[in-house]
C-alpha cells in the first residue's frame, strides 16, 4: 500500500502524520487489496471551530472509494473518514462476495 499525506495551506507534524499511519493500517488489515492511498488535510475558511478537513481516496484494483469529513481537530476528522470508508469498502466486499 502507497501512502501519501498531503496538508494543504500548513505543515502537518509529525505526530499527526504517524496518527493517520496507523489508522489506515488497522484498514489494510480488513481488506488487503488496498493499492494506495491519498490523504488530504486542510483548514477550511472561515475561521469556526469546526475547520479541520480530511478528505481521503482509497483505491483497490478497479474502484476508488472517497471520503471526506469536517470537525474541530485533525484526528476526529480522520477518525470520521476512516469509519466511512470502512462502511463503503466493507459493503463492497460484501457484494462481490456474494457474486
Amino acid at each position: 500500500m502507497k501512502l501519501r499525506i498531503q496538508s494543504i495551506n500548513f505543515d502537518a507534524t509529525t505526530t499527526l502524520e504517524s496518527y493517520i499511519n496507523k489508522k489506515l493500517l488497522k484498514l489494510e488489515k480488513n481488506f488487503d487489496e488496498i493499492l494506495n492511498v491519498e490523504v488530504y488535510l486542510k483548514v477550511v475558511k472561515p475561521e469556526t471551530a469546526t475547520n479541520k478537513q480530511a478528505e481521503i481516496k482509497v483505491s483497490i484494483p478497479n474502484i476508488d472509494f472517497f471520503a471526506s469529513k469536517t470537525c474541530d481537530t485533525f484526528e476526529e476528522a480522520t477518525d470520521l473518514t476512516l469509519e466511512a470508508l470502512d462502511k463503503q469498502i466493507r459493503k463492497h466486499k460484501e457484494k462481490t462476495t456474494k457474486k
